[in-house]
């Protein structure tokens, strides 16, 4: 098998993995200027907001597990194929020199065992790291059942490690990967955990000690594999952060890749917007200073659709609300729909000069669309504002959600979901730029 083929093959068995992500467009015509169908070629973004491109492969697809919801698992038929860590290496190096792309994103299926993988990937780093003296970006997945000596070995190469935790609990794991435990996971996450800890320790005593994974770590969930709710994922996601200091948290949306029987058949709607109402509870979690508690509690342990997950909270908390604006702490100001982290700061840092009113907050990045509800300025509400229960939640909503539910003018009474309205609802424009900016 020639190159160009393995690489087409452990390229898409790759896609599947939400730690980077894709243009998503595809051109059929081969006619004009640039590709965006290059195998392998994924986008990610660097930690000073830069998009940055990368190579995201695995190494091997043959795997020895057979976990139920993974396209690579033992007993699949799919084409199979495996680099050598000496053809990875010259890839990636020919991909470089030919400005393709500026990193690497290396993950494998566990080939013989975990020990043998873990040694293969770190050998391919090697050659990059010590022949090809390749500074760039690499961000390398670790093996779980793998030695501690190993998973050191292998952060000592990358510049960021991630160990997918796949499922939100031991029963879920048992159920659908009876090759691994929650264990066997946490205990990988654990040894990076430390080792970052060690390693700060030493740059500061030593300052050419060498770096272990100075971009972190982050980990994965698959969601609408298993019938975990959305209050068991971000609890999970919250002791993550706690606990191992993650960078992020990645959801990815189950989509069928097989006719096991205790998994969603195919032709099942992918949840979408599940998975985007849980990006926005994790930077809720993570900038805004909630608590899955406050989002969810054991009697609504899913996210409502209609609404955003800070909507939701500003709407059953209307005692804290309207918070004038030009004395409200940066708390609270997080709190309120419309007012993202950078606006804010907007606020705090311009009503030292002068009062607000609601037209400066415009110019500060204010979504007053959904603000306007919640605030006053000056001790008053906006001008010509009317504040009703059936408008308020009319405006909070997104576009789409609002034509699913037809609902037309404001005589009509708010219907609840019926079927078909369901199955329209996807995530639009809005749902992904606060995914991306984390302004809600």
């Amino acid at each position: 098998m020639d190159i160009e083929d393995k690489l087409r093959i452990l390229s898409d068995s790759a896609k599947y993995d939400a730690a980077c992500t894709s243009s998503g467009k595809t051109h059929s015509s081969a006619d004009g200027i640039g590709c965006c169908e290059r195998s392998g070629i994924c986008h990610s973004f660097s930690a000073d907001g830069r998009c940055i491109t990368l190579l995201k492969v695995l190494l091997s697809n043959c795997c020895i597990y057979s976990c139920s919801y993974c396209v690579n698992r033992a007993g699949n038929d799919i084409p199979r194929a495996c680099f050598t860590p000496r053809e990875l290496a010259d890839l990636t190096m020919n991909f470089y020199r030919r400005n393709y792309i500026e990193g690497l994103f290396l993950s494998s299926a566990v080939m013989k065992d975990p020990d043998y993988t873990c040694e293969q990937m770190i050998e391919c780093l090697s050659i990059l790291r010590n022949e090809y003296r390749f500074r760039g970006y690499i961000h390398a997945k670790a093996i779980p059942g793998a030695d501690s000596i190993l998973t050191a070995r292998l952060g000592l190469l990358a510049d960021r490690m991630s160990v997918n935790i796949e499922l939100p609990s031991q029963k879920s794991l048992e159920k659908l990967a009876p090759d691994k435990t929650k264990q066997s996971i946490l205990l990988p996450m654990s040894q990076i955990s430390n080792r970052i800890q060690e390693n700060s320790t030493e740059l500061v005593k030593y300052r050419h000690a060498p770096k272990f994974a100075p971009a972190g770590q982050s980990t994965q969930m698959i969601i609408g594999a298993s019938p975990d709710t959305d209050l068991q994922i971000i609890r999970l996601s919250e002791a993550l952060y706690k606990k191992y200091s993650l960078k992020r948290v990645f959801f990815s949306a189950y989509v069928p890749v097989g006719d096991q029987r205790i998994l969603p058949k195919a032709g099942t709607p992918v949840p979408l917007l599940r998975e985007h109402r849980l990006y926005q509870a994790d930077w809720l979690l993570r900038f805004y200073g909630f608590s899955a508690n406050e989002l969810l509690d054991e009697k609504h342990q899913s996210f409502d659709p209609m609404y955003d997950p800070k909507c939701c909270w500003a709407l059953a908390h209307p005692e804290i609300f309207p918070l004038e604006i030009n004395r409200a702490d940066y708390e609270l100001l997080l709190r309120v729909p419309g007012i993202g982290v950078k606006s804010a700061y907007r606020i705090i840092t311009a009503r030292r000069r002068t009062n607000l009113d609601f037209s400066d907050l415009k110019k500060l990045g204010v979504v007053l669309k959904r603000a306007q509800y919640f605030i006053t300025c000056k001790g008053r509400l906006e001008e010509g504002l009317k504040i009703t229960e059936r408008g308020m939640r009319r405006q909070l909503m997104s576009e789409n959600v609002a034509k699913a539910l037809d609902i037309g003018n404001d005589s009509e009474q708010l219907s609840f979901f019926d079927e078909p309205a369901k199955q329209k609802l996807l995530p639009e424009k809005e749902d992904y730029v606060k995914c991306l900016t984390g302004q809600m």
